[in-house]
């Protein structure tokens, strides 16, 4: 803490993280996207099991930190403001339909760029500059009036309601909830057969644990400086992209570092499988589908506060009342682009 300062602490914290996420994401084959396109269209649900093994072991951990006095809830973003379900219902839709049309979410963007899809740099600008135009330029007025954040009253977590409501510690709610997702997901027989995608499934989790343990302790060691948070990749993206323009002015932190570890970890990884290549789109109206879908990934993340990864795997490892209903909306919003993409507008 005395030789390095907060912001660069905090960046190598977003960094390490990050690498994992990335490496997930090219020998993983961990995408939100992918996995909602396996199940339906592919009839292989591996993927999307993968999910249940991240979201068990984010779960799991977070609470485990909680019940060790590392991590505090309440200084989490998720907890600090008030859930609005319409938020999380409509930015989720938003988000998703805009991840079908573009192909891939924010991360898995981030991982493509890493093996060497300019395509998905595109996608990452437009996201990046269109998160900010509804975060902090003139779609957030609109936004807020919409739909206003008001201070949270106290914790948005589904374990300590049902703890309060019943004396069941939080931490045996949260154990048993978490269970049920890894049971589910390990009674895929094409997911035991597949002990690799296991492995990373594992290492997504545990990334999202990294995030907020690092982030507690940098809070604590410097009396409260920044903020508790984990992995999620809307308004982070412009928050790098003004850092690059910037340096200074737009500060290095967190969410740079994250953003710079998942591009690094899946070049590292592609680079292990031998499978980096430049890749461009050559179809004008593929790079419209892909900038508009990016757009609207933009704007639906910073709506419902966190994108596939954010509300996904962060909020939902405390889980957060925003959490389930957001993937769940991301989900539907993702499938309904899918079912355009595949068969049109017209119905079947």
């Amino acid at each position: 803490m005395d030789s390095l300062p907060f912001g660069v602490l905090a960046a190598l914290v977003g960094l390490f993280g990050g690498i994992i996420l990335g490496l997930a994401g090219r020998m993983g084959h961990f995408c939100s996207l992918g996995a909602l396109e396996t199940a339906v269209y592919g009839e292989d649900q591996t993927r999307l099991r993968m999910w249940g093994i991240a979201l068990g072991t984010a779960i799991i951990g977070a609470f485990t930190l909680e019940a060790a006095g590392i991590f505090d809830f309440s200084l989490s973003f998720y907890h600090q403001v008030k859930w609005n379900p319409w938020a999380s219902i409509i930015g989720g839709l938003i988000f998703g339909y805009g991840m079908a049309m573009a192909g891939n979410c924010g991360y898995s963007a981030l991982t493509r760029f890493g093996g060497g899809d300019l395509r998905a740099l595109v996608v990452l600008v437009v996201m990046a500059i269109f998160s900010f135009i509804t975060l902090n330029g003139p779609l957030a007025a609109p936004r807020l009036a919409l739909l206003p954040e008001e201070p949270s009253e106290g914790l948005n977590s589904i374990a300590h309601a049902l703890g309060a409501a019943s004396g069941i510690a939080p931490f045996a709610i949260a154990v048993a909830f978490a269970t049920v997702l890894i049971l589910w997901a390990l009674s895929y027989q094409k997911l035991r057969d597949q002990p690799e995608q296991i492995f990373w499934s594992f290492a997504v989790g545990m990334s999202i644990v990294i995030g907020f343990w690092g982030t507690s302790a940098l809070y604590t060691a410097s009396f409260g400086e920044g903020q508790i948070e984990s992995y999620t990749f809307t308004a982070p993206l412009g928050r790098t992209l003004i850092w690059l323009m910037t340096s200074s002015a737009g500060g290095l932190g967190f969410s740079v570092g994250s953003v710079g570890g998942v591009i690094l970890g899946a070049f590292i990884g592609s680079s292990i499988k031998r499978d980096f290549r430049w890749e461009a789109c050559e179809d004008p109206r593929e790079l419209g589908r892909q900038v508009g879908g990016a757009a609207l990934m933009g704007i639906g993340g910073v709506i419902a506060i966190g994108c596939s990864v954010g509300q996904g795997l962060s909020a939902f490892s405390t889980l957060s009342y925003s959490a389930p209903v957001t993937l769940a909306a991301i989900a539907a919003g993702g499938l309904l682009g899918l079912r355009h993409l595949i068969h049109g507008f017209q119905p079947e």
